[in-house]
């Protein structure tokens, strides 16, 4: 029987492995296609994919378990559940492929996308553009199609003349950047706050004017301190909870 292929990861020893392991297995899981496999490889095959102990690959699948993402069977093996959503929030330790999890395991529709001048309030991270190319996206539950949430992504226009719009059916816009782009992400800063719809967004996430909704900022980084992209994202407030950990150690 043919096994699933997870994505590959490089690593961070400065965050827990297993979480690591389970943030981007998570993320391939929730991203995959329809017509991928549902057996997962075992649990030594996928310790050497991620460069782990067995041991920490354990603990990884038990995260999944736990949240209902894949089921444990003894003499047959580990399979991706599916009619697996997304339950649990996602815990962000750090990690890019948090982002990328979390992100996942949506439908989303491409509303319209070309260059605009630097909207006023992002000049701050394009200081040296004069231009940035700009992507609006309706993203969906994945079993009732029932919109979710909206997306606008605000892209270096150098890295967006590298990115096919058809990639960004399936994939996160944080995976198209790193996997397919190539850009070096080095770090990701969220902001979540509550508002309330206005009359645009409650037309798209078929709400209530004045209903709740999450605000996300997320502004993507390279290893220059330069930014790759600004995303504006409203979640339906009763679809979406977020959960950050802080590491004392």
């Amino acid at each position: 029987m043919t096994s699933f292929a997870p994505d590959s990861i490089v690593l961070n020893r400065k965050l827990p492995l297993w979480y690591q392991v389970s943030q981007s297995l998570r993320a391939s899981i929730l991203g995959r296609s329809p017509q991928d496999p549902l057996r997962l490889p075992t649990e030594e095959d996928l310790a050497r994919h991620y460069g782990v102990s067995v041991l920490t690959m354990r603990q990884a699948l038990k995260e999944l378990e736990d949240e209902g993402l894949i089921s444990r069977h003894r003499r047959r093996g580990t399979f991706i559940e599916p009619d697996a959503r997304r339950g649990a929030p996602v815990r962000l330790l750090g990690s890019v492929d948090a982002i990328v999890a979390q992100q996942s395991g949506m439908t989303s529709e491409l509303l319209d996308h070309g260059r605009v001048p630097v909207p006023t309030a992002l000049t701050e991270y394009f200081p040296d553009l004069t231009e940035v190319a700009v992507y609006h996206r309706l993203r969906g539950d994945e079993t009732t199609g029932e919109p979710t949430n909206h997306a606008v992504n605000h892209i270096r226009p150098e890295l967006a003349a590298r990115i096919d719009p058809a990639d960004l059916a399936r994939r996160p816009m944080t995976k198209v950047l790193r996997d397919v782009v190539g850009a070096g992400i080095s770090r990701i800063t969220d902001t979540v706050e509550a508002r309330l719809a206005d009359p645009e967004t409650a037309r798209l996430l078929h709400v209530p004017l004045l209903s709740p909704i999450l605000h996300y900022t997320g502004i993507t980084y390279d290893a220059d301190g330069r930014v790759l992209d600004v995303a504006v994202i409203h979640y339906r407030g009763d679809r979406f909870s977020f959960t950050v950990t802080l590491d004392a150690t």
